[in-house]
């Protein structure tokens, strides 16, 4: 008979039974027994109820002790009818601290210092190794010890407690010593023949869990840059396109008013691409009026009053800012015909030739946002970030004087995060200088205000990640993509 049969006529002869007895009934393993018996269940045959019990069982010490004998015996077994030298004893006999311990307090043994060095002698002719035999009988199931020395087997690591988990089995209201097979699927061959008025079909289960699709998952990263991205489109913002990876020098440095001097624009610092490694195509008028100003000023500046070379600024390189974005779109909002206030945001990869630690990569994301209206300063500019920061949760700003090559004045952003107790670096901002605006052609009265900041930092802080490793790379856990919720950056 099948084992399924086999438990329904054993349930037949009585009201009640153990699935541990079944086990031993049938010589099967007990996790045989309750598949079949889920199996069984399902069809409404048998009721099962979970039970739990408890029994003693031997350790993986008790096990050797039950097989080899006691550290004791084993220890009064290893010496010789003259003794040997407690040092040589303690060496060769394994677990010696026990076994000596238990078998001077048994009185078989003893320690002889009449001849100079201690010698470890025989006190007894014969012993009876109760431990070993103790245990010999709980692993055959019979359980005749006394507290005591049921406690003082445990404390020696050689007992210990298990856990049974088993199930009683009672009839079900579909009882019946054979299994008659039910239908699962309904098919159209049932329908037209109209079978499946005779058939019995299993009952569904809507309790079952069911099998979880087999689907990807949103990278941290991804989640803390869809709020980002909810927020600028809160406030009005307009995204900017930022699939061009590659930019010339100009648009990357040059047309932000930042000198061909710069270190920034050295290699060790800059991914530069060697094919192809120029571009040749600018706006010449525009141009010519960055080159005037970079090498001779204007607009109120002396410039930097240098020999500006377009070789420099015709160099191809990975964009190490969004803000080379930023500066084509304003150059196209300067070539309306009439100047309308925008607002617009990007958020993007970036590339720096960085030395890779915990807290910097090579290829990160820059969230970027700008603010182009008649009359704005640094008064707009902070309330622009207190918004914008208090929905990521940041309710408390600081802010430090800076320098950048292209905004005038610049600050450095701090908040304070009551996470981590303590104040932190979120970004930098600044009001775009007029030697970087008005070569484009925007009006005098026309200001730009402008914040940048990583979107590691802040998903490494929302996520309680200290290496950014963990958070892109090779050593990303995907249990912990898996299993992190959806971001809600103000929680």
């Amino acid at each position: 008979m099948e084992l399924n049969e086999k438990i329904l006529h054993y349930l037949d002869k009585c009201d009640k039974v153990n699935t541990l007895k079944l086990a031993d009934e049938f010589n099967e393993d007990h996790q045989k027994i309750v598949g079949a018996v889920k199996s069984i269940e399902a069809l409404e045959m048998i009721v099962s109820e979970a039970v739990k019990s408890t029994k003693w069982g031997l350790t993986e010490e008790g096990q050797m002790v039950a097989d080899q004998g006691s550290h004791e015996a084993v220890l009064y077994r290893n010496i010789p009818d003259d003794g040997s030298p407690q040092v040589e004893v303690m060496k060769k006999v394994p677990n010696a601290k026990v076994g000596f311990s238990k078998a001077m307090s048994a009185g078989w043994i003893y320690i002889d210092k009449s001849g100079g060095a201690p010698l470890v002698k025989r006190k007894v002719e014969n012993i009876s190794d109760t431990v070993q035999e103790n245990l010999i009988e709980i692993r055959k199931g019979i359980d005749n010890l006394t507290d005591n020395v049921r406690n003082d087997y445990k404390k020696r690591k050689l007992l210990q407690e298990i856990t049974l988990k088993s199930f009683e089995l009672t009839k079900g209201p579909q009882f019946a010593t054979s299994i008659k097979k039910l239908e699962t699927d309904l098919t159209s061959e049932m329908l037209m023949t109209g079978s499946w008025k005779e058939l019995q079909f299993k009952p569904y289960n809507f309790d079952a869990l069911g099998q979880p699709p087999s689907c990807g998952h949103l990278h941290p990263l991804l989640k803390v840059r869809s709020e980002f991205r909810e927020i600028f489109l809160e406030m009005g913002f307009t995204e900017m396109p930022t699939n061009q990876y590659v930019e010339s020098s100009f648009w990357n440095f040059d047309a932000l008013f930042q000198p061909q001097q710069h270190p920034a624009r050295d290699a060790h610092d800059t991914f530069f691409i060697s094919s192809p490694a120029n571009s040749t195509e600018f706006p010449m008028d525009y141009l010519e009026k960055v080159k005037k100003v970079h090498s001779k000023g204007g607009y109120g500046s002396q410039g930097y009053i240098y020999d500006w070379k377009i070789e420099e600024a015709q160099k191809n390189l990975l964009r190490t800012h969004t803000t080379a974005v930023s500066a084509r779109m304003l150059y196209k909002l300067a070539q309306q015909a009439k100047f309308e206030p925008q607002k617009y945001f990007s958020i993007d990869k970036v590339f720096r030739n960085e030395t890779l630690d915990a807290t910097h990569l090579a290829e990160f994301h820059q969230v970027e946002g700008v603010v182009a209206a008649r009359g704005l300063g640094l008064a707009d500019l902070i309330s622009e970030l207190d918004a914008f920061f208090s929905r990521l949760g940041f309710h408390q700003l600081q802010f430090k004087p800076a320098y950048n090559p292209y905004t005038e004045p610049s600050m450095e952003i701090f908040a304070y995060h009551t996470g981590l107790g303590k104040w932190i670096e979120i970004g930098n901002s600044g009001v775009f200088r007029p030697e970087m605006l008005l070569p484009m052609g925007l009006p005098e009265d026309v200001n730009v205000i402008a914040w940048g900041l990583s979107l590691e930092r802040p998903t490494m802080i929302k996520y309680g990640l200290n290496n950014i490793r963990d958070l892109v790379g090779p050593k990303v856990d995907l249990q912990m993509v898996q299993n992190n919720p959806i971001c809600r950056l103000d929680k």
